[in-house]
């Protein structure tokens, strides 16, 4: 049929046949004609629209340029957050630690009563290694007293490093200030020779008293080292020990089990003849006059060196 294969045909035909006179029979041809044309014209564009986007008018402005994508290696990968690190300790607290002063030397030295007892440690600290408990009195009931060696400030607490009445000889720890009374100064110092059996007393370095003794024997040695003077006892109703003795620091380390711990002590004696020499069980023995003489000169807190 014409009408499909030749639009632009059938449309001239239909004007020509509308415009030329026709009789009623021949009128209804033309306007199925009319219609047919009409729905022909309306049925592609309807078909076409439900296929095909409607394409945008075009526009004045230039198109827009496509930007190519960046190669894979450029894209820059979204970085993973790092996990949040655990919070850190604290700071171990600072300890302000000044120069230890020097309390005790040869010519000057420095004791204390302890006011309570307590316990003596390796460093200056309440944490540190205990070296030693100390009792407010001693072994003949007078009240202790440790030779005081220096003084330090740690963390604004005095702390002192002193001489301790203790095995192994020689010993020395930590009190706290707040553990002793007040200081006490003494300006002599007595000196020992278990060799030649000779006993000095210096004040101020200068020597004003000297005596020939006795001393423990090889299996009872005197010990040897630094020690110091702890208390003064008379009255004995034993005359070995004469009219005084003094008790030191220093402790027998063969003669453990005896009352008291061992103690060495500087006392008289009932034999004199056996003077000097090595006839004790290690403490260091005067003749009674020499004693006497002895406990005007040395007060407690004497540093006492025996070599």
């Amino acid at each position: 049929m014409a009408l499909t294969d030749s639009p632009g045909a059938t449309l001239s035909g239909a004007a020509l046949h509308l415009g030329a006179p026709s009789t009623r029979g021949r009128q209804l041809p033309a306007a199925l004609i009319l219609v047919v044309l009409a729905f022909a014209a309306v049925w592609p564009a309807a078909a076409f629209s439900q296929d095909v986007a409607p394409q945008p008018a075009p526009s004045s402005s230039p198109a827009p340029t496509a930007t190519a994508a960046p190669p894979p290696e450029a894209i820059t990968a979204q970085p993973t957050p790092a996990p949040t690190p655990a919070p850190a300790p604290a700071p171990a607290e600072q300890v302000e630690l000044v120069k230890p002063a020097i309390l005790t030397n040869a010519r000057i030295a420095r004791w204390a009563f302890l006011e309570r007892s307590t316990v003596a440690r390796a460093e200056p600290s309440r944490t540190a290694r205990k070296v030693a408990f100390l009792s407010r009195l001693t072994p003949e009931r007078t009240q202790n007293l440790v030779l005081i060696l220096e003084r330090v400030n740690v963390g604004g607490q005095l702390w002192l490093r002193v001489r301790l009445p203790v095995l192994p000889n020689n010993s020395t720890g930590w009190l706290p200030r707040t553990a002793i009374s007040g200081y006490e100064t003494v300006q002599t110092h007595l000196y020992v020779d278990t060799k030649r059996f000779k006993l000095q007393l210096k004040r101020l370095n200068r020597t004003i008293f000297t005596a020939r003794i006795g001393v423990g024997r090889k299996k009872w040695p005197t010990p040897t080292g630094e020690f110091y003077v702890r208390n003064v006892l008379r009255g004995f109703k034993d005359p070995v020990y004469g009219p005084v003795a003094f008790g030191t620091s220093a402790r027998s380390a063969v003669l453990t089990d005896w009352p008291g711990g061992g103690f060495i002590g500087i006392h008289g004696t009932n034999k004199p003849g056996l003077l000097p020499g090595r006839v004790s069980h290690g403490c260091i023995r005067l003749r009674n006059r020499d004693i006497l003489r002895l406990a005007k000169l040395m007060p407690v807190g004497t540093p006492v060196t025996v070599r």
